[in-house]
């Protein structure tokens, strides 16, 4: 019994040996087949990925191929020359953004400080005089004082004599403005009257209406003034306060002033102060003979119309004589008030035809020996840059830019004038460096 049981267990053995004999080699096969799997699934992964780098690295040669391509273009070649020409040099940078800051503070701080510009304006005025005044060997602070008495003296003048004179002529003026406009309106319908083949009454009447809108506008605007004049009477009383203030210590402290904001300025300004010694210079004298002009025109002005009794003769003299402050304009706008109001006083008469010619002789006198000999060689400007700066510069600040478009134009000449000369010094010093 035993036997067969031993018989029975060896049979089984062998059978299982047999049988994992059977496996093994299959079970190497299926490794086998498993390993090459997984390497052929390997090498297809890296072959995808290989292709998809490359097919990346060719989209990005592609790219920067354009971008070589957009960047070698002429424009924006011409355009990089430019900058590298004109912002390579430091001095020229530090102008540009002087010019940059200082025209920006202007635009959008301008009406804020206007008793600041005229201020300054004021003193470098009186500062001309307390320079001229040194060759006497005077001491500056005693100049300073004498010459800020004799403008604090005509500024008494003026509040206490001319102010009144103007406010009681415009107020004649607008007294006697309805009865004008009135007289006006007659004169246009009797023109169809007389000129019946060249003006039709329905188009004086288009006229009439487009000018009576005005004129309500203009009514609007002069009560809107008066209902303000309490906050602007005041703000006048603060400027007349202010304003003298401010000079005198401008005038007092001018060397410290320069000094202070001469250290908030880069060391490397010669170009900067190339610029602004001749601005100076050209800006000093004009304002200088400007200011002659406006008094001899003023003066004559006045004695020419007072002579001739015209009425308002200092109101319109004096906006006679500062129509010389806008060139070849105010002299042509000045001419319509003085026609009106010497028509609506005397009429078409030989009075009217004098008073027109008047003027005109004292505006050549002023345009061809006055302001020639005044302002010789002072500004050396184009009459059609004075133009162009004129309408650039009262488009953007107003009255202040028609009054001072001259001498922003004289600072943008000299700051062209200044950075096309550094240029030809630079490209002549580079020219033998080359040859060489």
């Amino acid at each position: 019994m035993s036997h067969e049981i031993g018989r029975k267990v060896e049979i089984h053995f062998t059978i299982q040996k047999k049988m994992v004999q059977n496996i093994q080699p299959r079970a190497a096969a299926v490794r086998c087949l498993m390993d090459r799997a997984a390497v052929e699934l390997t090498h297809t992964h890296q072959k995808r990925f290989s292709a998809a780098q490359g097919s990346q690295t060719v989209r990005l040669e592609k790219k920067a191929g354009q971008t070589s391509i957009d960047r070698n273009h002429p424009m924006f070649r011409l355009i990089r020359e430019w900058l590298d020409r004109h912002f390579s040099d430091p001095q020229i940078l530090i102008l540009s953004l002087l010019l940059v800051v200082g025209f920006v503070a202007i635009f959008f701080l301008g009406r804020m400080l206007i008793p600041v510009f005229a201020s300054v304006v004021i003193a470098y005025l009186l500062d001309g005089m307390v320079t001229h005044l040194q060759v006497l060997r005077i001491p500056r602070p005693i100049l300073v004082i004498v010459v800020f008495v004799m403008f604090l003296a005509v500024l008494l003048l003026l509040i206490v004599w001319l102010l009144p004179l103007l406010s009681s002529q415009v107020g004649q003026l607008l007294q006697q403005l309805p009865s004008m406009v009135k007289a006006g309106q007659s004169e246009m319908l009797r023109l169809p009257e007389r000129y019946p083949g060249f003006i039709s009454e329905q188009q004086i009447k288009q006229v009439l209406d487009v000018a009576g809108t005005e004129f309500t506008h203009l009514v609007r605007r002069l009560l809107s003034l008066s209902m303000a004049s309490l906050k602007g009477f005041i703000s006048l009383l603060v400027y007349l306060i202010l304003v003298p203030l401010m000079v005198f210590f401008l005038l007092k402290d001018k060397f410290k002033i320069l000094g202070w904001l001469s250290n908030l300025l880069p060391d490397d300004r010669g170009l900067s102060v190339e610029v602004w010694r001749e601005v100076n210079l050209q800006i000093g004298n004009y304002i200088r003979g400007k200011i002659w002009e406006i008094l001899i025109i003023w003066t004559a002005s006045f004695i020419t119309f007072k002579m001739l009794g015209l009425q308002f003769s200092m109101l319109i003299s004096l906006f006679t004589g500062l129509s010389v402050l806008i060139p070849y304009i105010g002299v042509t706008v000045m001419f319509f008030p003085v026609a009106l109001i010497a028509y609506f006083q005397w009429g078409p008469g030989s009075q009217f035809l004098y008073t027109l010619l008047a003027y005109t002789v004292i505006q050549l006198l002023d345009g061809n020996l006055l302001a020639p000999l005044l302002l010789s060689e002072v500004v050396d400007l184009h009459p059609v840059a004075i133009i162009v700066a004129v309408l650039i510069f009262g488009g953007l600040w107003g009255i202040w830019g028609l009054f001072f478009a001259i001498p922003l134009a004289t600072l943008v000449q000299a700051v062209l004038k200044a950075v096309t000369k550094r240029h030809l010094a630079a490209q002549s010093l580079e020219e033998p460096s080359e040859s060489n």
